[in-house]
C-alpha cells in the first residue's frame, strides 16, 4: 500500500535548476500505464526562467519586492499551468480565470489578456522547455499596509517556468490513500472558493500537513455543512453504477480547469455526470474514485480513512478518463512568437 512517501516531499517534488535525478528517470521510463501523464522530459540544459514585470532572469537570480502585497498579506492570485510537448495546456481557460479573479479583487492589470498570453508564450520559448510547469502570479502591487490604497504601483506579475512532479510514480500506480482532515474549506460568505487567491491556501496547507502527519497521500476537506468539497490540491470524482459525480461549485470548491476538462470528456463519451452534494459515505460506497488537478493531473484514489474504494484497483471509467486526458494533453497552444 502506497500512502505518503518519506524520500520525497509529500506535497510535491520540485526539480531544481540544472538537475536531473533518478526520480525523473523512473518517472518517465517505468510508468507504462501513463504514457503521457507525468512523463515530463527534464534535461540538464533546460533553463528555469522568471519573467517579472517585463524583466527576465534565471530562477536562481529572480527577486520580488519585499513589500509585495501578496508577500505581506496574501493579496494576489495565481495559476499553475502545464506544458506538454512544447504546448501550453488549456492556456486560455487559465487566463480567463485569472482575469476574472483580478476583476473580482479589484486588481487593475497593466497588460491585457492577449498581451499577457503573448508574453507567457514568448517566455516559454526562451526557456526552450519540452514539458514543464508554469507558475503565473498576479499581486496587487508593492506597498506596506493592509489598506489597498497603500499600494502605489501597478500590479506585480510573475511568470516562472520550471518543472513540477506532484506525486511519485508509485503513487500513480497504486493510487492514493486519502484521509479526511479536520480543516474545512473557506465558505463563500468569507471568500468565494472559485478565486485562486494566494492567501486562501493557508487552510489547504494546514490540511495537507495534517494528512502528511498521518502518512496519507492526500487530505480530503469538507465544507461547513459536512459535505465533501475537495482535497488540498485536487478536485474529487466518484463513480457509482456508471454515474460520474463531483461536488458542485457551490459546495466550496475551486472550479478546476482539469476538473472541467474531465467533465467535458465524460459527457463526450456518454458517461452521465452529476455536479451535486455528497458526504464521505458516498465516497466509501463508490465503485471508483479519482482526483484531478493541473499539478496532480488524473490520479486514482485507492482508499478513504482506511476504507478501500471498490475492489481497490483502477476501475474502467477511471482508466478511460485517464486515457482521454492523456490524449488531450497533446493539444495546446504552441510556443510561437505570433500566437495571440
Amino acid at each position: 500500500m502506497v500512502t505518503g512517501h518519506r524520500h520525497f516531499d509529500p506535497f510535491f517534488v520540485l526539480v531544481l535548476p540544472g538537475t536531473l535525478t533518478n526520480y525523473d528517470e523512473t518517472y518517465r521510463l517505468n510508468d507504462p500505464c501513463r504514457a503521457k501523464i507525468g512523463t515530463h522530459r527534464y534535461t540538464t540544459s533546460m533553463p528555469k526562467l522568471v519573467w517579472f514585470n517585463g524583466e527576465i532572469s534565471s530562477l536562481e537570480n529572480a527577486t520580488v519586492p519585499a513589500a509585495d502585497h501578496a508577500h505581506l498579506y496574501g493579496d494576489g492570485l495565481f495559476e499553475g499551468i502545464r506544458i506538454y510537448g512544447r504546448k501550453v495546456f488549456k492556456l486560455d481557460q487559465h487566463l480567463r480565470r485569472l482575469y476574472d479573479g483580478c476583476r473580482f479583487l479589484g486588481i487593475p492589470m497593466k497588460w491585457s489578456e492577449p498581451e499577457l498570453k503573448r508574453i507567457l508564450l514568448d517566455t516559454c520559448m526562451k526557456a526552450d522547455i519540452e514539458d514543464g510547469y508554469i507558475r503565473l502570479n498576479v499581486t496587487r502591487g508593492t506597498g506596506l499596509g493592509l489598506d489597498p490604497r497603500a499600494v502605489k504601483t501597478d500590479a506585480n506579475v510573475m511568470i516562472m517556468i520550471n518543472t513540477l512532479a506532484l506525486y511519485t510514480p508509485e503513487m500513480y500506480e497504486a493510487g492514493l490513500d486519502v484521509v479526511t482532515t479536520s480543516f474545512r474549506v473557506i465558505p463563500a460568505d468569507a471568500l468565494d472558493p472559485r478565486l485562486k487567491c494566494i492567501g486562501r491556501y493557508a487552510s489547504n496547507i494546514m490540511a495537507k500537513r495534517e494528512a502528511n502527519m498521518k502518512d496519507a497521500g492526500e487530505g480530503l476537506m469538507l465544507n461547513g455543512a459536512g459535505m465533501v468539497a475537495e482535497c488540498t490540491g485536487d478536485n474529487i470524482f466518484i463513480i457509482r453504477d456508471g454515474v460520474l459525480r463531483t461536488p458542485h461549485p457551490s459546495a466550496g470548491i475551486l472550479q478546476g480547469i482539469t476538473r472541467d476538462s474531465v467533465i467535458e470528456m465524460a459527457k463526450e463519451d456518454g458517461i452521465p455526470v452529476k455536479e451535486d452534494f455528497f458526504t464521505i459515505y458516498d465516497i466509501t460506497s463508490a465503485d471508483e474514485a479519482f482526483l484531478t488537478g493541473t499539478a496532480a493531473e488524473v490520479i486514482r484514489m485507492r482508499s478513504l480513512d482506511g476504507r478501500i474504494i471498490g475492489d481497490g484497483d483502477m476501475g474502467p471509467i477511471t482508466r478511460r478518463l485517464t486515457e482521454r486526458f492523456r490524449l488531450a494533453t497533446q493539444q495546446g497552444t504552441p510556443f510561437t512568437p505570433t500566437t495571440v
